[in-house]
């Protein structure tokens, strides 16, 4: 399930909804300690994501494996945007 929130955000900031599927299926899921999962693409989910769709696939969408994801516990999607710093543990 999507917040209105999220929804809103994919669209401001420009990011597809099958990014956003792809990421929940293959990303790494960090805890934010407040009762959130942060998902994104890390060295071993990219590749993951390449054994399934192919390496022209991922080169095609190279400038979408930046993005990250915040999900509720529940699995509501909270929100979506661009990394532009690390994630850590």
């Amino acid at each position: 399930m999507t917040s209105k929130h999220a929804m809103i955000r994919m669209q401001q900031r420009g990011i597809p909804v099958g990014m956003v599927d792809y990421l929940l299926a293959y990303g790494t899921e960090r805890h934010d300690r407040c009762g959130g999962v942060i998902y994104h693409f890390d060295k071993s989910s990219r590749r993951r994501l390449e054994r399934a769709l192919g390496r022209t696939m991922v080169r095609k969408l190279k400038p979408f494996l930046s993005i990250y994801a915040v999900c509720r516990t529940d699995g509501t999607l909270v929100t979506v945007g661009h990394r532009y710093k690390r994630i850590y543990n």
